[in-house]
């Protein structure tokens, strides 16, 4: 199985695939891919009609988009675990993820992911709202699921994976949160796939003009 993937240092779709198979120990061959490059466009037309990362190749099969591919690797290799357990705690999980999957446009213009670099950004009243509407998200599951893990639902899931790059967005821009969901980002960030992929990251050289907005600090 292959997952084809953009930079680390800026390709946010690709981290929540990529992390779906790192942390629940799926093994895969990542190909890494520069962004906007001529291989980057030829490459992805071998396996995906919408030119865009990440691609799951495995088989015969090619799955684009990163929550397809979340879903496929939790039916095929999780047993479902990638989820939790519980059916209500489930469709909570999923509604969070899809909002996620699909909003959040404050934050995924104004604070375009960029691990490696630390810059000051003034947001947006839109964006802001979006900041503290996850903040009190974290805050609530966490302290409706601590018993179990330090992760949203407990233990690590699908929907940790999802918030994986707004994880480096906020540490990059220098967002202030509240205690408990500070501490959710803390642990997040120290995950060891986390810390993988941050490394990596770091040691690239390729420079995307439109992930380095911002005043550098």
């Amino acid at each position: 199985m292959k997952l084809i993937i953009g930079n680390k240092n800026y390709s946010s779709w690709s981290l929540r695939g990529w992390l779906a198979l790192k942390a629940f120990d799926v093994p895969f061959e990542e190909i890494k891919l520069s962004l906007f490059s001529d291989e980057f466009y030829t490459e992805l037309a071998k396996h995906s009609p919408v030119g865009k990362v990440p691609v799951l190749v495995d088989g015969d099969l090619s799955v684009w988009d990163s929550l397809a591919i979340c879903e496929y690797i939790n039916e095929t290799y999780l047993d479902g675990k990638g989820w939790p357990v519980d059916k209500s705690k489930r469709a909570v999980a999923r509604s969070v993820v899809a909002d996620m999957h699909s909003g959040l446009f404050g934050i995924r213009t104004e604070m375009p992911m960029n691990c490696r670099a630390r810059r000051h950004v003034e947001l947006s009243d839109q964006a802001k709202k979006e900041v503290a509407t996850l903040d009190a998200l974290w805050t609530k599951l966490r302290a409706e699921n601590a018993k179990n893990g330090d992760y949203l639902f407990g233990k690590f899931s699908l929907a940790d994976a999802f918030f994986a790059p707004v994880m480096f967005r906020f540490k990059t821009y220098g967002i202030a949160l509240s205690a408990a969901a500070s501490e959710y980002q803390t642990t997040m960030l120290m995950h060891p796939a986390m810390q993988e992929w941050l490394d990596d990251a770091i040691a690239e050289t390729d420079v995307y003009a439109a992930g380095e907005i911002g005043e550098a600090v």
